[in-house]
Order: structure tokens, then C-alpha cells, then sequence
């Protein structure tokens, strides 16, 4: 391994200001070594009319639903779920989902993201696929019982399990694991408590997704007469460490649940638009005291996975829903997107300073829309695009070099993401 040094740019600082300096980082610590008037390096990156800023985390998605890019847009989600998308994942194959990861993993690279969260199936293939391009991933089988017998029920918990045992801390250390119920009403009372405890057991977080719609809200408060969260707390669902997906209808009970156990949430703005679920009350729940995470969710409810689209998102949808246009700054979803990602997903990355985790990216300033620059964190938040990235580093090492990968090669991701699609559909019928 070498020691990179970035060079000629601009830094963006963990108090949000920006001065210029050089970075070194270290591959073999997987650390940054300095920062400012640093030594010379095996390698130079030239980030000239630049920012160097930490890499961007997708702290929620499904990442093989690239191939499902397109395929049934504009449903509401338990219709969209129920009539295409779960019966076509009954088709899935597991190079499927090596293809479909492969080819989110070139598009999350390209465009900044530096770690991601992944909830799927055939989650052994999606490790070996973050092994291999070297990005940071918190995977976990989705298990999702209803509507299957009680022998295909458990073991959908028990694969949950195995993957969140035998998976976390591999490819050194760069793969961390998460139990995750796919939501609170697709995993029954029984199940959930007979399995959180073995996964805390584990030492492992929970991840699922909780209050996305009114239908995940409304039968709970109607047959428990308690709020969704406040039956997931009764289960041990939440707590330090764990993550839930959307949290779009909460009230502030449970705001103040998830501030009281240290539980994150990943804000989906796209999705939650696109599937017209609602608008999260973000800036509630930052002044409440919540982690609050950035993601995409799956290609096939966004339909990309570019986290400065949903940085952007974020802070529109965020002001709108606060009625107040100084909500959710610019400021704020950075924060959200770096700090809060790897918060979320248990990741050390986040800040460019010494010491931290050398998970970084170079953002392009010479575009017409980038000019001039009054604000930089302005323009990370309400201009720039995953096409200004021009280099990528996971731990040190380079995974993009001048807008080129370096781990994946694109043409032949593309072409296998496109003919295991076609495939997955004809198979689906």
C-alpha cells in the first residue's frame, strides 16, 4: 500500500470552513496522515480547482435493485411492492445480485460515496462484491415472513442471523453487518421476539424500516393502540448503534424515543416523494436530539444513487415540510450526508483531519453551475452533482482516478447489470 497525497485544493474543514491545503493519506493504516503543508507522497492526486471533502454515505439501500431501475415507476408503495416488485425479487438469482451490486458500486464510487448500508438478499454475494471494488458497506439480509409458511419464515430469520454472524468484520473490516426485519408490520410479534435477542446476542445493530407510510402506521396504532415505535421499543428494537429507514410519519414521542436510545434515522427524500409516502419532519427531529442519515433507497424508487441529488432533496423537501426556508441548511444535509452516514452506519469517516478514516473525495468547482463560489458548502448542497467527483478514496486507496474506476471495469458491469435484468424479468414473467 502507498501514501497518497492530494494536492492543490481546497479542504473542507470539520467546522465547515474551507481553506486551502494538501492531504496525506496513508493505505496501509487506511488513515488520513496529515493535513496542510505535508510531505511528499507515493502517489499525487491533483485536486486543482477542487474541494476535498469526506466521502458521502448512502446509509440506506438496496443495491441490486439497479436492475430494477425503471421497471414499475410511479405506484404507491404497498401496490408498487405487492404486484411488482416482490414477485419479480422471487426471481432473483444470486448473480443477479452480484450484477445489480456491481453496478450500484460503480455508480456510488463515481459519485462520492464512500460506504453505503445494504439491505437485500443473497447478501453473501454483495460481500464478496464490496470485498473486491473496496468500498465500506453495512449489509443485511431483509427478511420479510409475511404471507409464507412457517417453515420458509424461519428460515428467512435464520439466513438474517447467519449473514449478520458470519459477515461482520470481513474484508478487513471494511464489511460490518446489521439484523434487519424488513419492517415492523412484514415480521410478526412472535418472530421479532424470538430473534432480536439472538442478534443482540451477536453484537450486531437492527436495521429496518419503520413509519415510511401511513399503512405502517395506522394498523399498529389501531390493533396495539401504541405508536410503532413504542411497540418496536417494547421488542428491543431500539437502541444505540441501530438505524431505521424513512421515519417520515412520526410523532414527537417518538422523535423523543429515538434521541432517548441513540437511534438513527435514514432520511430517503426521493423515495419518499417519488412513492408520494410523505415528508419527514427532519428538522424536528435534529432539534429533538436524533442521528438523522442520508440514503437512496433502491434504484427502483428514486431511480439513482446519487447522494448530492439527495442532499439537495433534503434540504427542499426539508424547508417545505418546516414551513421555514432557513430549516434543513446547506450546512445541515453535508453534515447529514458525511457525519451522520458514518454515524449511522458505525463507520469511523466523516471529517478530513488527522487520524480519521481516509475516506475522501475530490469535488470538481469549474463547472458553469459551480460559478462563481461564494458559499462552498452552499454549492455541495444546492449545485454540485455526482459528475463533479474527480477522485474517490476508500481507506486510502484510490477507487477513482480521474473520473476513472479503478477497482470495477465499467463497460463490463454495465453489460452484465444489463443482460441479468433482461433475464430477471423474462424469468419473472
Amino acid at each position: 500500500m502507498t501514501t497518497v497525497v492530494i494536492r492543490g485544493g481546497r479542504v473542507l474543514r470539520p467546522d465547515m470552513t474551507v481553506d486551502r491545503a494538501d492531504v496525506l493519506v496513508d493505505g496501509e493504516t487506511g488513515t488520513i496522515r496529515a493535513v496542510g503543508d505535508v510531505p511528499a507522497g507515493d502517489e499525487v492526486l491533483d485536486a486543482t480547482e477542487g474541494l476535498v471533502m469526506p466521502g458521502l454515505v448512502n446509509a440506506h439501500t438496496h443495491a441490486a435493485m439497479t436492475l430494477l431501475r425503471g421497471y414499475a415507476d410511479d405506484k404507491p408503495l404497498d401496490r408498487w411492492l405487492r404486484e411488482d416488485i416482490w414477485p419479480t425479487e422471487a426471481a432473483l438469482e444470486p448473480a443477479d445480485v452480484r450484477a445489480g451490486t456491481d453496478l450500484a458500486m460503480a455508480e456510488m464510487i463515481r459519485s462520492g460515496t464512500t460506504a453505503f448500508g445494504d439491505m437485500y438478499f443473497y447478501m453473501n454475494e454483495v460481500a464478496e462484491a464490496v470485498e473486491a471494488a473496496g468500498l465500506k458497506a453495512r449489509i443485511a439480509h431483509g427478511i420479510v415472513t409475511v404471507g409464507k409458511d412457517a417453515s420458509a419464515a424461519q428460515d428467512d430469520l435464520e439466513e438474517g442471523l447467519y449473514i449478520a454472524k458470519s459477515h461482520d468484520g470481513t474484508a478487513d473490516g471494511r464489511v460490518r453487518t446489521a439484523f434487519a426485519p424488513h419492517s415492523l408490520t412484514t415480521v410478526s410479534e412472535e418472530q421479532l421476539a424470538a430473534f432480536v435477542p439472538k442478534a443482540r446476542a451477536a453484537g450486531v445493530p437492527l436495521h429496518f424500516h419503520a413509519n415510511e407510510t401511513r399503512d405502517e402506521v395506522d394498523p399498529i396504532v389501531a390493533e396495539r393502540d401504541e405508536r410503532p415505535l413504542a411497540y418496536a421499543d417494547s421488542l428491543d428494537m431500539l437502541s444505540q448503534g441501530d438505524f431505521l429507514a424513512h421515519g417520515v410519519h412520526l410523532d414527537e414521542t417518538e422523535m423523543g424515543l429515538l434521541a432517548d436510545r441513540g437511534t438513527s434515522v435514514v432520511h430517503c427524500p426521493a423515495s419518499n416523494m417519488k412513492l408520494a409516502s410523505g415528508m419527514a419532519p427532519v428538522q424536528r427531529l435534529l432539534d429533538a436530539g436524533v442521528g438523522v442519515a442520508l440514503g437512496t433507497d433502491g434504484a427502483a424508487s428514486n431511480n439513482d444513487l446519487d447522494v448530492f441529488d439527495e442532499m439537495r432533496d433534503a434540504a427542499m423537501i426539508g424547508k417545505l415540510a418546516a414551513g421555514d426556508p432557513a430549516a434543513v441548511a446547506a450546512e445541515t444535509v453535508v453534515r447529514m450526508a458525511t457525519e451522520g452516514g458514518n454515524r449511522a452506519l458505525g463507520f469511523d469517516g466523516g471529517r478530513i483531519e488527522e487520524g480519521a478514516a481516509a475516506d475522501v473525495v475530490v469535488v470538481d468547482f469549474d463547472a458553469p453551475r459551480m460559478t462563481p463560489v461564494h458559499d462552498y458548502v452552499s454549492h455541495l448542497a444546492y449545485a454540485a452533482t455526482g459528475s463533479d467527483v474527480r477522485h474517490t478514496l476508500v481507506d486510502g486507496r484510490v477507487l477513482l482516478r480521474d473520473r476513472k474506476l479503478t477497482t470495477l471495469d465499467l463497460d463490463a458491469v454495465r453489460e452484465r447489470a444489463a443482460s441479468r435484468a433482461a433475464d430477471l424479468v423474462d424469468r419473472a414473467g
